[in-house]
């Protein structure tokens, strides 16, 4: 397994200006895969500076054909090398290799169509009606442009997708983009920067991809060169902060995906055995999802059959070695994101919350940036625990009195991403939903997800949306013409 090491800027694949490299490691094993080109603040510039002129000098924002073309050549490459890049997810990522069967990868190529085919659906122009102002009748047009230069940064969670899910919006509405990954997941950049290059038509400038070792050097250009028009981040609410403020200097647009501490509300006419079990799913990759539900809240009434069936559930998870098909979960990261959620796992005992599994580096486990599947119960929902987001394989176990003390719980977060409601009735169900302060919530076990869904949070899990007509819209902005009144 060779992933590709060089950067794309201006059309061509480059090594870095300095000469420099950093490592790419595998977190299962925690060996070093490969080298990768370490960018620095002018390999950035230079990326910029490329895309500027591809969106300011070449027909691309303009050119629907074009467009329309080279997202479906960059498509079908990816499609064709499906094989190619899969073992390359698991080994840097550390995810599950069922998951590239979904959303770590397939589902992120198929979907890239419905981006595609809304070239031709979407409304650019629209006319209002004939309005008089100031003595004159005038007809009015609404006209949808492309932003501009779009700045996509992207974490190393679910790296692909996020890849793709900024890029190609971007790029079909006419924009062009420098894609900035993250650090620990570069080669889920540099294998599309490779395809583009190599397979597709696409304009020199109008895609760069730029890795670096050092995100924040590069990072801190990106947010504050007057020659991009748009960020659109996904990562953490701290560095979604820095970026929206970085921005302002130069009143960029902003596009926020950030953290969540989403709440799971089992209602008490629900069917435990059947439900509460699956609590143990937030252990999927890990934990190390934005939406996932890492609060489940019970009843009173039937809190101690809840507590023993998650116990259950949570003793016989599936983890190790992420190449075996029946795991759920693998490795964090990296070593500081392992520590980091060890560190929460000691708060919680110390903040009083009872530790029933887990809570530990697993001991048969001598390699891998592993922690133990954990389960906290009897939570305090004003606890650390409760409150911040451990993006790790630990879910907090909350009583609750009655519906709406549930709602208020659910509520009490900083974070608005997701949610989740279960009940025998759907009205009772939707109406808690209704009443929960989140961008989406899965009602008796409904999925949400999808291409034409807008995702996005309340509160400090962001503004704005991704994915859906919504998501596109993000990266256009709107122009109204006042012409004159037809006779």
């Amino acid at each position: 397994m060779q992933g590709e090491h060089r950067m794309l800027i201006d059309g061509k694949l480059t090594e870095a200006a300095s000469g420099k490299t950093f490592d790419n490691i595998n977190p299962a094993t925690e060996e070093v895969i490969g080298q990768v080109a370490d960018a620095s603040p002018a390999d950035m510039d230079r990326a910029i500076e490329s895309a500027r002129r591809a969106f300011d000098e070449t027909d691309w924002s303009t050119n629907t054909d074009l467009r329309r073309r080279c997202l479906r050549q960059l498509h079908d490459a990816l499609d064709a090398e499906r094989e190619a890049l899969r073992p390359q997810i698991v080994a840097e990522v550390g995810t599950p290799i069922s998951l590239t069967y979904a959303v770590q990868q397939d589902s992120c190529i198929d979907d890239m169509l419905w981006e595609v085919d809304l070239l031709d659906r979407y409304e650019w122009e629209s006319e209002l009606p004939v309005h008089e102002f100031m003595g004159m009748k005038s007809a009015r047009r609404v006209v949808r442009e492309p932003v501009g230069v779009v700045a996509a940064v992207t974490p190393w969670n679910f790296p692909f997708m996020l890849n793709l899910s900024k890029i190609v919006p971007a790029l079909a509405a006419g924009n062009t983009a420098v894609l900035k990954p993250a650090p620990d997941t570069p080669w889920s950049a540099t294998f599309i920067g490779r395809l583009a290059a190599e397979q597709t038509d696409l304009p020199p400038g109008v895609l760069n991809v730029v890795p670096s070792g050092d995100p924040a050097a590069v990072g801190e250009v990106l947010s504050a060169d007057p020659r991009v028009d748009m960020i659109s981040f996904t990562g953490s609410t701290a560095t979604g902060r820095r970026i929206m403020a970085r921005g302002a200097e130069t009143l960029k647009k902003v596009f926020l995906e950030l953290g969540g501490k989403s709440a799971n509300v089992i209602l008490d006419d629900a069917n435990f055995e059947a439900v509460v079990p699956s609590g143990s799913m937030i252990c999927i990759h890990g934990g190390q999802g934005c939406a996932i539900t890492t609060r489940m809240l019970l009843p009173r009434s039937h809190y101690d059959e809840g507590v023993d069936l998650l116990r259950a559930a949570f003793e016989n998870v599936a983890y190790g070695d992420p190449n075996d098909p029946g795991v759920i979960m693998g490795p964090l990261v990296n070593a500081r994101q392992r520590d980091r959620v060890l560190g929460y796992i000691e708060k919680g005992q110390a903040e009083g919350a009872r530790l029933l599994v887990g809570g530990s580096r697993p001991a048969h486990l001598e390699k891998g940036y592993y922690v133990e599947p954990t389960l906290f119960v009897d939570v305090d929902p004003d606890s650390t625990i409760a409150q911040e987001e451990i993006f790790g394989p630990v879910l907090a176990v909350i009583r609750y009195e009655d519906d709406d003390d549930a709602v208020r719980i659910a509520n009490n977060s900083a974070y608005g991403l997701s949610g989740a409601v279960t009940s025998r009735s759907m009205d009772r169900a939707l109406g808690v939903a209704r009443r929960i302060r989140t961008g989406t919530v899965s009602v008796n076990g409904g999925l949400w997800f999808g291409p034409d869904s807008p995702f996005g949070g309340y509160k400090q899990s962001g503004n704005g949306r991704e994915h859906g007509v919504a998501g596109f819209e993000e990266y256009l902005e709107t122009k109204t013409l006042g012409l004159p009144a037809p006779a």
